[in-house]
């Protein structure tokens, strides 16, 4: 224990100020409970400074030039370059500066402390701060403890790596200028955005990827989007791994590959996935050990309780990155909302044991529906499960696609190019999961999580008769082409 800690007591302490740590404290809060938020960097966390704010930021000017560039009558009044200073500027704002006052005052407002710190856990129900300002904290936890810590990027075991100032997320998205060539490790989808944006912004982009682009995506929307990259210029050299990354004389990097070629860039942005930023908490000295890549995990039940907590009581949890389940901004804040829920019920006595699946206490969605958007050019979005993940499951799933060809899609765009799929319980009758991919297909997804997560049958959301001329008619063609 640290001496002369102020030693002050809570009924919910949560290690981790992002937006999914804030929803906790939040709902815990309006259940009836105190609760103190303990932060380390800024408050607003990852997705408000350096993700899903920020790169969208970089992302969307790119989009609305490339949309009016692709209609008649629009493109012949714009440019054909973006201010790649003006969208700095515009990145700059939806990030405050990189300040945190609007967040803390939210806080405030809320009724939930502050304080600003490393924090660690020491026993159950116990957890230690070492203040930025110097001062110690001693916090404990009448009701629960909930990790809200996010996650960290991997580094790859590339020779040299670790030897070089390369640029991971953070630095990309809060980048002061454009590099004039930017060599992209990684095909997932914090790779491929920033790939895009960066070649839109002026840079020569070459994105290397040891599999496929968006592999985790059906085939054939992941290749609508690696045209839209080659269209603005990103080369792609997929299915190859990059061996050894060095610093050249004048200051740029050289990447030798497997294929025996090289490539020359300015900055080298590493995006090769992430994994719970759970070190230092203090969770060995609890009984968690690290997994055989050294990284601790967590598992968690329906409300987020961490598997083998130790004591007699439920009191640590993990929500968002920090339980490694789904790492989405809005999946984790789902999670927050539930795991809160289930804190304050328990602290009433009016939640004993596992809660029903789908009740406010459940994260079922983790299960059966999560949504998701790679925000390029064209989009990707995506819910639920793909036909060969139903399959692996044991589901007797099929599957209906086609191309997106409608009246709203001819008058989006010139050249429109589209792709849907739905995938179907064959033995109930409703939808499993849902993609599309195509300019501006995220607002289709909202639709298709509503059908996954009500489980509405095929044959009542044949009913559901989409506006006239939108591409949501898209729904109509997949249901006729199913046989409805």
């Amino acid at each position: 224990m640290m001496p002369d800690a102020v030693e002050r007591e809570f009924d919910v302490v949560v290690i981790g100020a992002g937006a999914v740590g804030e929803n906790v404290a939040d709902r815990v809060v309006q259940g009836g409970l105190t609760a103190v938020l303990v932060e380390a960097e800024l408050v607003g966390g990852e997705c408000s400074y350096w993700a899903c704010m920020p790169s969208k930021a970089l992302l969307r000017p790119g989009t609305a030039l490339h949309g009016a560039q692709t209609t008649p009558g629009a493109k012949e009044a714009v440019t054909r370059t973006l201010d790649a200073a003006a969208v700095l500027k515009r990145r700059d704002y939806m990030t405050a500066n990189w300040q945190d006052d609007g967040q803390v005052s939210w806080v405030k407002e809320a009724g939930i402390e502050l304080v600003r710190g490393h924090a660690w856990l020491t026993a159950a129900k116990s957890v230690e701060v070492a203040g930025l300002d110097g001062t110690s904290h001693r916090l404990r936890a009448r009701q629960a403890v909930v990790l809200a810590t996010g996650s960290m990027p991997n580094t790859p075991p590339i020779e040299g790596l670790q030897d070089l100032q390369v640029w991971g997320t953070r630095e990309a998205t809060s980048a002061k200028e454009v590099p004039e060539r930017l060599a992209v490790l990684g095909g997932g989808v914090a790779g491929t955005e920033l790939a895009q944006a960066f070649a839109r912004l002026g840079s020569d982009v070459t994105l290397v990827a040891r599999s496929g682009l968006l592999r985790n995506f059906p085939e054939e929307a992941a290749r609508l989007v690696a045209a839209g990259l080659r269209a603005d210029g990103v080369e792609l050299r997929l299915n190859t791994a990059t061996e050894r990354i060095s610093e050249n004389d004048d200051g740029t990097f050289g990447l030798a590959l497997s294929d025996g070629s090289t490539v020359t860039a300015n900055k080298v942005l590493v995006s090769t996935g992430r994994h719970p930023a759970l070190e230092g908490l203090g969770l060995e000295s609890l009984g968690f050990e690290p997994d055989k890549d050294g990284h601790l995990v967590l598992a968690t039940d329906a409300t987020g309780l961490v598997v083998g907590t130790p004591g007699d009581e439920p009191w640590l949890y993990a929500v968002g990155d920090a339980a490694g389940n789904n790492l989405y901004t809005h999946q984790g804040k789902y999670e927050a909302r539930a795991t809160g829920d289930a804190i304050a019920a328990r602290a009433k006595g009016e939640l004993k044991g596992a809660p029903a699946e789908w009740s406010r206490y459940a994260q079922t969605a983790n299960r059966h529906a999560v949504p998701g958007v790679v925000f390029t050019d064209p989009e990707l979005a995506s819910v639920g499960r793909t036909l060969e993940k139903a399959r692996e499951e044991g589901y007797n799933a099929s599957s209906v696609e086609l191309p997106i060809q409608v009246a709203g899609s001819s008058l989006h765009s010139e050249n429109y190019e589209g792709w849907a799929q739905l995938v179907v319980d064959e033995d109930r009758k409703v939808l499993l999961g849902a993609t599309f991919a195509g300019p501006d297909v995220a607002e289709l997804l909202h639709a298709a999580t509503i059908a996954v997560v009500g489980e509405v049958p095929l044959d009542r959301l044949w009913h559901a008769v989409p506006s006239y001329p939108t591409i949501s008619e898209v729904w109509l063609r997949l249901l006729e082409k199913y046989g409805l």
